[in-house]
């Protein structure tokens, strides 16, 4: 048999006694191991609270007008009782609490998230509203871009079609007038520059624009009259009569048809409604 140091002889019942070391050193370790697995698990525990506790102390925070910590609150009963339904309460919440201390993108992402996961429940109007209410709060003047404007304008539409008897309703509509008047007033701004520089074509697409897609709103008068202006001085007479028409049945008292009117003259012709986009636009209230 193999010697190793001093030439002395490792017996068998050596090699046994040096193994049942290394199992009573090994078993201690492992209890050891498992024991301080479980004080993890249980520290890991310790703190967790009652779902309707949390989310409470969430509301108590958020009456004290301390978005973060109610934040904070709302966000722990979905770790600890992720599925609860103070959890799925607490998601909106989230949103709102959000929404109030300005943060808009996470208040929106937020209630994207509540309407992919609790698209029937009875929260799911009021996470609209608050994605809705989102968008239109950072809503830009005429001069800047206005794809947050028609965001806001599409969720609020969302509301009026999937939730009409929701107490939003009346809400979303007051603030489905402001979004499309906004945006037909951009369309206007842009008209009326393309009109300066005497891009007929380009101005008499977005006059269209307004005619056809938001003529319920304050600025389809003069997008009429621009009409006409944009037309005659491209030589389309018949267009331009037609834009009269329209202008003149139904805004008849306007500034705006007067002008028209005293164009179309200068002219030798009088408004008549040809047809056409601009003179189906308003169905049957646009014929002359």
């Amino acid at each position: 048999m193999r010697t190793v140091g001093s030439g002395r002889r490792i017996t068998g019942r050596r090699l046994a006694s040096a193994a049942a070391v290394v199992a009573i050193v090994g078993g201690s370790a492992f209890l050891s191991a498992c024991n301080k697995s479980v004080e993890g698990t249980l520290a890991a525990y310790a703190d967790d609270q009652p779902a309707g506790v949390l989310y409470n102390r969430g509301l108590g925070y958020m009456n004290a007008g301390k978005f973060n910590d109610a934040i904070d609150e709302f966000e722990e009963v979905d770790r600890q009782h992720p599925y609860s339904e103070e959890a799925r309460k607490a998601l909106v919440m989230t949103a709102f609490a959000s929404y109030r201390r300005g943060d808009y993108d996470t208040a929106i992402a937020t209630c994207q998230r509540y309407l992919t996961l609790y698209p029937g429940s009875d929260d799911a109007p009021y996470a609209q509203y608050i994605m809705g209410q989102s968008y239109f709060a950072q809503i830009k003047d005429v001069t800047r871009d206005q794809e947050t404007t028609r965001k806001a304008m599409n969720s609020m539409q969302i509301i009026v079609e999937r939730y009409p008897d929701s107490e939003y309703a009346t809400d979303a509509n007051q603030k489905l007038i402001v979004t499309r008047d906004q945006l037909a007033g951009k369309e206007m701004q842009v008209g009326r520059y393309y009109l300066e520089q005497r891009q007929y074509v380009a101005a008499i697409n977005r006059f269209n624009v307004v005619v056809t897609e938001f003529q319920d709103t304050r600025h389809v008068e003069e997008a009429l009259e621009r009409l006409v202006e944009a037309n005659l001085a491209m030589g389309l007479v018949r267009e331009a009569q037609t834009a009269a028409a329209v202008l003149g049945h139904n805004f008849p008292n306007s500034r705006w048809y007067k002008d028209a009117y005293t164009l179309l003259q200068k002219k030798g012709v009088s408004p008549e409604n040809f047809g056409g986009a601009v003179g189906e636009a308003f169905n049957e209230n646009s014929a002359t």
